[in-house]
């Protein structure tokens, strides 16, 4: 079905794995039937005797289902550890917690590695593109194989956000709850441009061959490495980079009069590009930020984004960040003015933080104890009691 990459044999070796779509196909938004394919995905904790306690982590871009241990290629600690594990806001021992690696990706799940089951040859740039509806699809497949049939909360940051708003209007009767964190109902225009350079490096490094490079035994690295450092950036804020680096040299006393990286942020953002080369596709990093692009939840409901939420019983709390100018506030605001709309329960808070659009990723107080207290309340509307 595959032509593993080193990193996700270590991957499937690690994390639990279905193989979905055999005898009904995943339409995709495309129009192409997908089937069979393989959905990768991690568990932490318990699903009690009522089936009511399940919490699916929808990832972003960059990550994966290794949300709270260390990773099986990296050797780093889960990009969410910070929320999730004993003691913490989610807590494998009152939740059955899910995070599901998305369509397309790298780590397990089928994507543009894959082989075409028709031709046994592998995809690569002949993988249909996907959506995020499609990842969604494909999540919802996964919790009918494993027989859950709702969810107590899908929570998310960026991508995983989107994911979450596509999860609540497309399956309402399935998600009680819902946090989308930094993340917005449509892509932005300047967001799409930072993807489609990012893109472009790809394309126009001579090792990608057309997509084919693994045919070719060859690796796009230096154009993939340089999608990284541009997407990186915009992760951070200003105040961040300023704080952290400033004008600081590399290594050096006085400045090199060369192209090599005299100040440290140059630095930086090379080893973010060469340490994401080892972990990451280049084909997959094309497909999930073009997923990302074409996400546009109003205009998948006739142009107004309410639609999107007519009747929902979902409870919704939605987080942005003040310095986040990747998915600045006021797109936040315009889902909370949507869900107003549709009279849905909207509860919004926007955290004051310097660190950027990766505030959700880090150690950010009042984003936990903003999380805790909704999950508290919903957890008693739901009567959902200690894990059985």
């Amino acid at each position: 079905m595959d032509d593993l990459t080193d990193a996700e044999r270590k991957a499937l070796a690690q994390c639990r794995h279905a193989v979905l779509g055999v005898e009904h196909p995943l339409r995709l938004d495309c129009g192409v039937d997908l089937g069979p394919y393989r959905v990768a995905y991690q568990t932490y904790g318990t699903l009690n005797a009522a089936k009511s306690n399940a919490v699916l982590i929808c990832h972003p871009l960059t990550c994966d289902q290794f949300v709270a241990e260390r990773h099986p290629v990296t050797g780093k600690e889960g990009w969410w550890d910070s929320l999730v594990g004993p003691g913490k806001v989610l807590d494998p021992a009152r939740y059955y917690i899910i995070c599901v690696n998305v369509l397309g990706h790298c780590m397990g799940t089928t994507g543009p590695l894959a082989r075409d089951p028709a031709t046994g040859e592998p995809w690569n740039l002949r993988f249909p593109v996907v959506t995020i509806g499609d990842m969604v699809r494909a999540q919802a497949a996964l919790l009918d194989h494993l027989g859950i049939p709702d969810l107590f909360c899908v929570i998310g940051g960026s991508m995983g956000g989107m994911q979450v708003l596509e999860w609540a209007a497309s399956y309402p009767k399935r998600v009680f709850s819902a946090v989308p964190i930094a993340c917005a109902a449509h892509h932005s225009a300047q967001n799409i441009a930072f993807h489609e350079v990012g893109r472009q490096a790809i394309m126009a490094d001579p090792e990608w061959k057309g997509g084919d490079y693994r045919l070719h035994q060859t690796v796009p690295a230096r154009g993939l490495a340089v999608a990284r450092m541009t997407a990186h950036i915009t992760y951070l804020s200003e105040q961040a980079l300023q704080r952290k680096f400033g004008r600081a040299l590399q290594n050096r006393n006085v400045l090199g009069f060369s192209f090599d990286a005299d100040f440290q942020v140059e630095s930086y953002l090379r080893h973010q590009g060469s340490t994401f080369v080892d972990r990451f596709d280049a084909n997959s990093y094309l497909y999930i930020t073009r997923a990302m692009d074409y996400f546009d939840l109003a205009g998948a409901h006739g142009g107004v984004l309410a639609n999107a939420f007519k009747g929902t019983p979902t409870r919704f709390c939605l987080m942005s960040f003040t310095s986040d100018w990747l998915f600045p506030t006021r797109e936040s605001r315009e889902v909370v003015h949507a869900l107003n709309a549709a009279a849905a329960n909207v509860s919004f808070v926007e955290v004051e933080s310097d660190k950027g659009h990766d505030a959700f990723l880090l150690d950010e107080p009042e984003m936990f104890r903003t999380l805790s207290g909704f999950l508290k309340g919903a957890a008693a509307v739901r009567g959902l009691g200690a894990v059985s």
